[in-house]
Order: C-alpha cells, then sequence, then structure tokens
C-alpha cells in the first residue's frame, strides 16, 4: 500500500532513499503536525509506512492521525523497527521460539517458518552474580563463576545467534543492555535495505527490560514489554495498544550547586506518581531540556517504569547529535539524522499540545534517596536519619511499652553523632556514645569479619553497590564518586568490613574514563572494585552477604540496610535478608558506604574521623560542578566508544570457548536443569479452542495493594526448603549448584515452583506468614502455592487470584505471567494492574479482570476461601467486556460482583480466544503455510 501517497522519496548526499512522509498527512487534512506530541509522530509514521490494508489499515492512520489531547477511544497497531533483550528474559524468548520451531517440525512444516520479521539484539548482562568483591582478582573471578554457571543457557543463546537471521548476541562482560543501547546500538534514525530499496525511519523498539524507555534519552521511542509480547513483534505481529495520553513536563530552572542528576530523577519520578501518568507517555520540554546533557536525560528516561509511564523522552536537537558524535557514531549516519528528522518536522524543541502538562523547576531538586521498599518513596538526605528511625519505631513499637519516653523521644528527634575510629582512620559505629538504651530499637551485635570484630544493628549498610544502567550511564555521577572517594581516602577514610561493597559499570568505556582521570585507583581503595559488567545488585544479583552477617541479622532481627545507584528496591530484590533499601546517587553511594549506616543526617553528622581524631563531613568530600564537569571534559572521548564498542559481539575467550548446538531445531536434552522444552506447544491442536465461563474456581492467593512483578516472578536465590530447590535436588542438583531463579528461566519446572513463592510475599489467607504459602480449601491444609495449585489441577479445579491496587507493578517480566498460567490461574481480580503485568497475562491467556471502582475483595467480604463462578464467557468476548463474578461460602451464601475485563483491544481479545499470543501466531503461521 501507498495510502495517501505518503511514501515518497528522499535525497541525501547522493543517495535516494524511500520514507514515510509525515507532512503529505497535514496537506491531507489529516491533523496539524506541529500540535501532535513528538512520540505520537513517530508512531504515526510507522503505522504509515508499514500500512498494509490488513493488519494495519487507512483507519488505524486516521485514528492516531486525529489524536488530540482529550484523548479518542480507539486501538493503534504498532510495529517497532527492531527488538531488544536481556539474558533473563531473552532466554526464555529462545526457548519459545524453539518451542515453536519443533512444533512445527511436528506438524510436518518447515521449521523456519518460524523466523524473527525484525532485527533482535540481546545483551548477557543480567547473570553475573556479586560473589566476590572489595580486590583486584573479582572481576575475573565473577565471570568465571558466571561461565560455570550458566554455560548451557549461552549456549542456547549462541545456537540462536547461529540458527535465526538477523539476531546478534552480545556477550558477557560488556555491559549493561540499556547503556549498550544508549551507547551503540541505538541509531535514532534507521538505514536499512527492504525490498531491494533503501529507505528512512525512526528508530522505534521494544525490549524485554522495562528499562527499556532509557533510550528516549536520545529521542528514540521504546518500551517495555513481557516476554510473550515481544516474542510476537519479533514474529511480525503488531502491538495493539490503545491511544494514549501523553503527558508533557515542562523543565525549567538549573540544577543547584550539590544536586545530581540522579536527585532529579527522584523528584521527577515523586512527582509522576502524584500526577498518575500509568499507561500513558511522557514528554520533556522547556527551557531547562537545553541544559541536561544526554546522560542527565537518560537518567530520567530509564525509570519511567518507576514513574509509572510507558515511556519517557526528550527531543532529538543539537545536545542529542553531539552525544552521536561522543559515542563514536558515524558522522554522515549523524548529519543523516539531522536531515531526515529535519525533514519529518521531528528535530529541535517542540511545543505540542498535551493531554495534561506539569512543571518542575531545576532549582528546587535537593540531594536525596528513595526508599525503603519503593523507588518513587523520595527522601531527603538531611531527613534520612529522622526517617529511619521512625521507621524502625513503627515497626516495634508494640515491643516498646516501657521504653523511657524522653529517651525515646531524643532518640527520634536528635543528632547522634556516634561515629568512632579505629586505627587508620576506618569509620564504625561508637555504640557508647549518645545512645539511649531502647531495646530492640538500639540493639547491636557483634560479628567477626576477616579477624576483625565489629558490630552491627539497625540502619547498618551491609550493601553499597554502584550498579544499574540507571547511573553507570552518566560520566558526571560516576566521576563524583570518583572524586568523593579520591577526598576521602586523603582524608584516611575508609569503609567498615561488614558493608559489601561493589562497582559494576554499565559499559567498559566507564573503566577506561575512570582509568584515565586517575580515580578508579581511589574507588578501588575504599573496596569499589569492577566486579562485573552487568545489573547485578539492582537485578537481585547482589551475592551471598558474608555469613557472621546474614547469621547476626537473622538472630537479632535487624533491620540492616542497602544503597544502591539502581531503579529498583522493592522488597526482598537486593538482598532477602536485607530489609530497608536505598536508591541514591553514586557519589552518595560511597558516601553512605564510608558512614556505615543509613540513620544519619549527612547534612551534620560527620562521615567518620580523620587519623588526627577530626571530624569529616560529607561537606568536606564533595566535589563542586566545575571540578566534575571539567573530569568529564577530559576524560571522556569518541575513542574511547571507538576502541571498545568495536569488539562489542567478540566476547572473551570463554566466549569462544562454548560450543553450541547447530541445525534448525535446537536438540532438547530431557536430563537438562536449565534448558527444557516448555509445554505450551506440545499436543498443539490447529483449532482454536472455545472461551467458555469459569465455573467452580478456588482462590489460590489473596493479595494486598503493590503486590511487584518481584513478588510473582522468580527471581534471586532459593534455598532446599522451596520447590523449585527440592525438585532441583530429586534432579542430582547440589544446593551450591542451584544457582539463582533468573539463570533457570529456561526451565519451566524450576520457574513455576517459584511462582508466587519470593519470601516477602503475603497471601493474606494466612495470618503473619511471609512467603509463597496458602491454603488448599477442601482439606483447609496450609501447604505451599506450588503443591496446592498441583493438588487443585488434579481435582480439576481452576483457579483465581485476587489482589488489590497497582498488582503486578515493577519489571517485564514474562515469568510473572507464564508462571501463573502453568499454575493453573484462569483469571486474576485485583482493583488496578500495571500496564506489563496485565499485557502478559493477556499475552498467556490468563484473564487479567478488575473489581468496579470502590469494590475490592475485603470490601466485599471475601477472604478467599469461596467458590468461584465468572460468568459472561460463553458470549463473544469483547474488549473490556463487564462480567460477573459469584463466590458462593461454605453456608451457602454467595456474593456477587462486576467485574471489567482489562483486554483493551480486539487483538487481546484474539489472544485470550487462541489461548495466548503465541498460540495465535502458530495457529497463523500453519494454516497460511
Amino acid at each position: 500500500m501507498n495510502p495517501f501517497n505518503a511514501i515518497r522519496e528522499f535525497e541525501a548526499d547522493g543517495t535516494t532513499y524511500k520514507m514515510a512522509d509525515l507532512t503529505v498527512l497535514e496537506e491531507e487534512g489529516l491533523c496539524e503536525l506541529d500540535k501532535l506530541p513528538v512520540s505520537i509522530r513517530v508512531m504515526l509514521e510507522s503505522v504509515l509506512r508499514n500500512a498494509d490494508g490488513e493488519d494495519i489499515t487507512e483507519d488505524d492512520i486516521r485514528a492516531l492521525a486525529g489524536w488530540q489531547p482529550d484523548v479518542p477511544d480507539a486501538d493503534i497497531p504498532f510495529q517497532p523497527s527492531r527488538v531488544i533483550l536481556q539474558d533473563l528474559t531473552g532466554v526464555p524468548a529462545v526457548v519459545d521460539l524453539a518451542a515453536l520451531r519443533s512444533a512445527v517440525e511436528r506438524k510436518d512444516r518447515d521449521p523456519t517458518l518460524v523466523e524473527p520479521e525484525v532485527p533482535i539484539d540481546l545483551v548477557i548482562d543480567h547473570s553475573v552474580q556479586v560473589d566476590y568483591f572489595g580486590n583486584e582478582d573479582a572481576y575475573e573471578k565473577n565471570v568465571e563463576l558466571e561461565y560455570e554457571r550458566n554455560s548451557e543457557r549461552y549456549r542456547a543463546l549462541k545456537w540462536a545467534q547461529n540458527a535465526f537471521d538477523d539476531f546478534s548476541v552480545v556477550p558477557p562482560g560488556t555491559g549493561i543492555v540499556h547503556q549498550v543501547n544508549l551507547e551503540y546500538l541505538g541509531q535514532v534514525v534507521h538505514e536499512r535495505e527492504q525490498n531491494g530499496e533503501n529507505w528512512l525511519f525512526p528508530d522505534t523498539l521494544v525490549g524485554t527490560d522495562s528499562h527499556t524507555p532509557m533510550i528516549g534519552g536520545i529521542g528514540v521511542v521504546g518500551w517495555g514489554v513481557g516476554g510473550i509480547e515481544a516474542e510476537a513483534a519479533m514474529l511480525g505481529q503488531p502491538i495493539t495498544m490503545n491511544l494514549p495520553e501523553v503527558v508533557g513536563v515542562k523543565l525549567t530552572g538549573e540544577l543547584p550547586e550539590g544536586a545530581t542528576a540522579t536527585d532529579l530523577v527522584l523528584h521527577v519520578t515523586e512527582l509522576l506518581r502524584d500526577v498518575g501518568v500509568v499507561d500513558r507517555f511522557v514528554e520533556f520540554y522547556g527551557p531547562a531540556v537545553e541544559t541536561l546533557t544526554v546522560p542527565d536525560r537518560a537518567t530520567i528516561a530509564n525509570m519511567a517504569p518507576e514513574q509509572g509511564s510507558t515511556i519517557s523522552m526528550f527531543p532529538v536537537d543539537e545536545a542529542t547529535l553531539d552525544y552521536l558524535e561522543l559515542t563514536g557514531r558515524d558522522e554522515d549516519h549523524i548529519e543523516l539524522v539531522r536531515k531526515y528528522l529535519d525533514a519529518q518536522g521531528l528535530f529541535g524543541e517542540q511545543n505540542p499540545e498535551y493531554t495534561e502538562t506539569v512543571e518542575l523547576d531545576l532549582s528546587t531538586v535537593t540531594p536525596s534517596l528513595a526508599g525503603p521498599k519503593k523507588p518513587q518513596s523520595r527522601v531527603e538526605m538531611g531527613d534520612m536519619r529522622t526517617h529511619f528511625r521512625e521507621l524502625l519505631h513503627g515497626e516495634f513499637e508494640d515491643e516498646l511499652d516501657d521504653a523511657d519516653e524522653e529517651a525515646l523521644a531524643r532518640w527520634l528527634g536528635e543528632s547522634d553523632q556516634s561515629m568512632g575510629q579505629t586505627d587508620g582512620g576506618k569509620a564504625v559505629v561508637d555504640t557508647g556514645r549518645d545512645r539511649p538504651d531502647l531495646d530492640p530499637l538500639t540493639k547491636r551485635a557483634s560479628v567477626n569479619i576477616d579477624g576483625n570484630d565489629v558490630e552491627i544493628g539497625h540502619g547498618s549498610v551491609v550493601v553499597s553497590a554502584i550498579t544499574s544502567c540507571t547511573n553507570t550511564s552518566n560520566p558526571s555521577v560516576m566521576l563524583a564518586a570518583g572524586l568523593l572517594a579520591k577526598n576521602a581516602v586523603e582524608r584516611g577514610l575508609d569503609v567498615p568490613d561488614y558493608v559489601k561493597t561493589s562497582l559494576a559499570p554499565g559499559s567498559r568505556v566507564v573503566t577506561q574514563y575512570l582509568e584515565a582521570s586517575g580515580l578508579l585507583p581511589y574507588l578501588e581503595d575504599l573496596g569499589y572494585n569492577v566486579v562485573g559488567y552487568g545489573c547485578t545488585t539492582c537485578i537481585g544479583n547482589a551475592g551471598p552477604l558474608p555469613e557472621p552477617i546474614e547469621t547476626a541479622i537473622d538472630e537479632h532481627d535487624l533491620w540492616t540496610t542497602s544503597v544502591l545507584s539502581g531503579n529498583r528496591n522493592f522488597e526482598a530484590r537486593i538482598h532477602p535478608k536485607v530489609r530497608a533499601n536505598y536508591l541514591a546517587s553514586p557519589p552518595l553511594v560511597v558516601a553512605y558506604g564510608l558512614a556505615g549506616r543509613m540513620d544519619i543526617d549527612l547534612e551534620q553528622d560527620p562521615l567518620g574521623y580523620d587519623e588526627d581524631g577530626n571530624p569529616v563531613y560529607l561537606a568536606d568530600l564533595w566535589p563542586d560542578s566545575d571540578e566534575i564537569h571539567e573530569a568529564v571534559h577530559d576524560f571522556v572521548d569518541p575513542s574511547m566508544f571507538e576502541e571498545k564498542y568495536a569488539e562489542v559481539f567478540e566476547g572473551d575467550e570463554r566466549w569462544d570457548a562454548l560450543e553450541a548446538p547447530t541445525g534448525e531445531v535446537y536438540e532438547w536434552d530431557e536430563d537438562s536443569t536449565y534448558i527444557r522444552e516448555p509445554p505450551f506447544f506440545k499436543d498443539f491442536p490447529l483449532e482454536k479452542p472455545s472461551v467458555s465461563n469459569v465455573e467452580d474456581a478456588r482462590c489460590l492467593l489473596t493479595l494486598g495493594d503493590t503486590v511487584t512483578t518481584d513478588h510473582i516472578s522468580p527471581a534471586g536465590p532459593f534455598g532446599t526448603d522451596q520447590p523449585a530447590g527440592q525438585w532441583l535436588m530429586d534432579h542430582g542438583v547440589e544446593p551450591h549448584e542451584f544457582n539463582t531463579y533468573g539463570a533457570r528461566r529456561g526451565n519451566h519446572e524450576v520457574m513455576m515452583r517459584g511462582t508466587f513463592a519470593n519470601v516477602r510475599i503475603e497471601n493474606q489467607m494466612l495470618d503473619d506468614v511471609e512467603g509463597g504459602y496458602t491454603i488448599h480449601h477442601p482439606t483447609g491444609e496450609q501447604t505451599t502455592v506450588f503443591e496446592a495449585s498441583q493438588r487443585y489441577r488434579e481435582e480439576g479445579t481452576p483457579l483465581v487470584v485476587m489482589a488489590g491496587e497497582e498488582f503486578g507493578t515493577g519489571s517485564s517480566r514474562d515469568w510473572a505471567a507464564k508462571g501463573t498460567d502453568l499454575l493453573g490461574v484462569r483469571a486474576t481480580i485485583a482493583e488496578s494492574y500495571e500496564r506489563i503485568y496485565r499485557d502478559n497475562l493477556v499475552g498467556m491467556g490468563v484473564l487479567p479482570l478488575q473489581f468496579q471502582d470502590g469494590d475490592s475483595w475485603e470490601a466485599l467480604g471475601l477472604d478467599g476461601s469461596e467458590v468461584y463462578t465468572i460468568y459472561g464467557l460463553d458470549d463473544e468476548l469483547e474488549p473490556m467486556a463487564e462480567l460477573t463474578v459469584t463466590a458462593e461460602r461454605s453456608d451457602g451464601s454467595s456474593v456477587e460482583f462486576p467485574v471489567t475485563a482489562q483486554v483493551g483491544t480486539p487483538a487481546g481479545v484474539r489472544y485470550i480466544e487462541h489461548g495466548g499470543i503465541l498460540h495465535y501466531v502458530l495457529r497463523q503461521l500453519l494454516t497460511e503455510s
């Protein structure tokens, strides 16, 4: 098709390209381009270019071109130009693609019918764990362990690279997916040959990590989707979504001295959570945009999911082109980006109409952290002591009946400068000075670390990690951390022995400029040695704490803390034994590492004492902005990016030595405990199954508000007392070889046993019980969620799960939906959903239902013991259908209540009808071949 004759030729530097010309739509009277948000125009170009009269029609073009601030109710089919994966979500995607090929082969068809339709880049970055730290061998030892644990998974990825066209793998030890995307993979504009013709079009993508919107820092439209949805996009299925509202954030003013880009993003996250931007796009504009570097912009865009938005993006302007040049992109391509975007009206400052506008004055930004378990819970740095002590007081209030009220008031409100020193100026907590006896609030535990006796208590920092794409892509905060470390070392300070320190740069370029600046040795002196190039602590791969620390935490019920430069701090994510976790800028990570505690006011209290016994304050160590800018200017240059990214797909000798399977169809190993053929497509019928009412279902869990995908999807380490560990032991795997859930995402047997098994999840059916437990209602027996689900399956009983608000918030984890499906859950019923989890449920054929406003399982008097029937599915399901649920109690009484099926598009209805998105795609491939 050539709708509206919009496919036209474009000349640039002697080359003729094809392009979908947006200005034609304005000529046709379909829109006023300058009034449309930039993100809407980029999506409009995709719809215009990919219109085929079937999946994408002229009506779709008109609907998107007709975007208004009061957004019309319309569905948009969007085809991204590429897909990006990380290895934790990439491995199950590869396993599913391999399973699809096996299913096609079983139908005596050509297995290469299953072939990605768009380029795919997979970056292996989520598997390295911080087992070794604080020494110069940490990186090599951690990578060696990474390969030892994950070689089978990596061989499967190498198979995929060879078996599928346009499937590229960035090997371990290279960088974090979003930083590699920002610094190398993102092109802003694609030059691509299609059907023998040269085309130009905007770079757009979806990724299997919720922080994919970080690419919005260079003006690229991209967002996170679940692995299921990404796989469908790989196979050419448009992503159908409701026409989004777009919120404009006007930035004014300038950041004050002492405030970092991290502080700014924590303010933005708090602001946008208050505004409410779930399911909405966010665009930044205003006079302050030009004062922000691209790394600053990317730091903000990275935390779109924490803000709640689908994307958070900035315009493409001169700063963007300067960044492309800095990061070693080809000069001719940079100029082509300018010319093409100019022609489309997409270059430079924009001032479109928005659904809603909010304003943030950068001059109001103050040094901040976020925690203890939500990234939007911002805390002023100067309020941290009071914040943490009030947190403790709330936790232990019931145990303080006989406390001295005067001492308690003093402890809550006054500064406690209880820092002492040991030889060499190492700061430790002095438990005897100005500390009232308010057990359990002030209790301490003595531990021996490598022959040194130290004390820890509530608030002790046991993890201090510079990690994650949020900040390690930003030279200003990384060099600020190095400068602060230099100042601290020169004053004779050190980090307490009980603090687990780590530095996990997002790319090898970071290490190069830290070395060039001479600052890396100072970070290493404080224990911040490079431990790997990957997500590490932020994804839950902090590794074990020293055994004496873990023992003391357990025996004394200590609320220890972590501080990290990441974007996620949900319960049990960083480490299952660390109860309070705080996000902060890299220099503040170092500062709190030096202090060894979070219950401290760094505006008043010293970090420690120098060798002469003089107090050293944060203000004494903090580098000024001119010093930071000078370091960035002097030590970050294009040659570093060109050198490191020239070998981005090569890997080290370990990668070269991996022998990958060959052939178009994957050879499944029945004895494998890492990669197993999933059951989704076995005995696959060509006929579409019918959708029917869910009858006589039982409730597997009743959950509260803000149950995250970290709670639902298996992640992090697990033990022998959990069903996943028991399965592995039954298959000959020793506990020290369990690895993490993330590493075993290619094994459905492990993953479904870990679904809803997080140690901090609270099933409200049980009183004061944490972890993956529930009640098997026919017997009244308490058991694991997995065991109960298997009993229900044997009894032929379908299941539902009930939850409160923000169900499934957090990272885009496909196993949160896959595991839900494999446990036999036919429907979930919640007060509200996070977009990605909701869409993933639909992609697995699980029906997400929503209570009406004011209703909840608690308000309706339900407790999960009832028998549930969902009516209205025998009729033809429609988008956002109103259904009815009845819950019958054991005494014969019942409750009937309405729900809305959160299936917003006709495509979503098709996926539910077919039992899942990949089931639909497979039937299409088999019936059309």
